[in-house]
């Protein structure tokens, strides 16, 4: 006989289908009465064991689950598919607003249990490598030139740049564009920010890009909220700027909200890379060799350099994908010291001269040495 009760001893088990075994052996050899009486266990249970083995072998010695097979309370199916939609309408919403919202009879803890069971995403912050990912396939898809964003870069700040500055007078601001959804970039500069700069900017890039041939009717030119492209913060009527920007049928200009310097993601990723690939390492004799190296830093980037953010493309492959027929010649406008540009000089710019090439400029040579593209100009 066990000297200890077979319920003790199952307390206790850490295999209790091997001593469940012993039990349906004992009674094939002993009976059912004796195998009760060794093992100290109700012959009830004994005989329990004994039909489960004799149905479903081994596997039926397995300990089964009380849970109950009907509840009465429990959430109808309807109600389950009810919630799965919710948070996916709701998305990152929690469930006691949600609940509130909806005026919902049905606990926050059963909502966030169902979710559970449904594989449904939680409340968790998204990775900013998620955020970055979900954000690039949405600009993938634009058009091109369907958004561009503008801004100011100081270049007074970049310790290889300034004695070059000083001593050479050259300029101590960057404007750039870049389009949003290849990544093509233009850029001018001056001695300082002002409206004034920035609205030669957005004309000459105007009157530049349709010259080309683009429709800019469905182009939003976004800007932070900078003096230069709003001009007073107390002005009630739109600034010289905006007002350049809209001359253009169906173009819009739009402002970042404020202090959300993320908006202008694309264009501040460029103003990284300018710094890196071009003012730390470049050196310069005077104004004009400064404006042949920017233009073949430009080129460049647009057309030879891969961007690894969009799938090793470069800009201008990225817009042949997206418009068979694009003119190459549209990432070729030169950059130009905007204290030079007046209304005339762009126009004498467009047409060409005997001293200026018209845009675009042939670069035979610059594929394997951008810094040696000469400059229209």
């Amino acid at each position: 006989m066990c000297p200890y009760a077979y319920y003790d001893v199952m307390r206790n088990c850490k295999d209790k289908k091997q001593l469940r075994y012993q039990i349906v052996v004992s009674v094939e050899k002993y009976g059912l009465k004796r195998t009760a009486r060794t093992f100290r266990a109700s012959r009830n249970t004994v005989r329990k064991w004994y039909r489960r083995w004799k149905g479903e072998g081994y596997h039926g010695l397995k300990e089964r689950s009380r849970r109950p097979r009907h509840s009465p309370r429990a959430t109808s199916p309807e109600d389950r598919k009810k919630l799965v939609r919710l948070k996916k309408k709701y998305k990152r919403i929690g469930a006691e607003t949600i609940k509130a919202i909806e005026d919902l009879s049905i606990s926050s803890k059963t909502m966030r249990k169902i979710w559970r069971q449904e594989g449904i995403s939680s409340r968790k912050r998204r990775k900013k490598h998620v955020t970055k990912r979900n954000l690039r396939e949405v600009k993938k898809a634009w058009n091109l030139f369907q958004q561009i964003e503008e801004d100011t870069k100081d270049l007074i700040d970049i310790p290889e740049y300034w004695t070059q500055m000083r001593r050479l007078g050259l300029p101590k601001v960057q404007y750039t564009a870049r389009d949003v959804t290849s990544g093509i970039t233009y850029f001018a500069f001056a001695q300082d920010r002002s409206i004034t700069y920035a609205t030669r900017f957005a004309q000459y890039l105007n009157q530049n890009l349709q010259r080309c041939g683009v429709d800019l009717s469905g182009t939003a030119r976004q800007t932070d909220n900078g003096s230069e492209y709003i001009g007073s913060w107390q002005s009630k009527a739109p600034s010289a700027y905006t007002i350049a920007i809209e001359s253009v049928p169906g173009q819009v200009h739009m402002t970042i909200p404020a202090g959300a310097h993320r908006f202008q993601a694309d264009v501040e990723t460029f103003h990284n890379l300018v710094e890196l690939e071009f003012y730390e390492i470049e050196k310069f004799r005077d104004r004009q060799d400064f404006l042949e190296k920017a233009y073949s830093y430009q080129l460049f980037f647009n057309l030879v350099r891969p961007n690894s953010y969009k799938e090793n493309k470069t800009p201008l492959q990225i817009a042949k994908e997206k418009i068979p027929d694009f003119l190459p010649q549209t990432v070729m406008i030169p950059p130009v010291f905007l204290e030079d540009l007046q209304d005339k000089r762009i126009e004498i710019l467009l047409k060409g001269g005997h001293d200026v090439y018209s845009v675009p400029y042939p670069f035979w040579s610059s594929l394997k040495n951008p810094s040696r593209v000469p400059y229209p100009g």
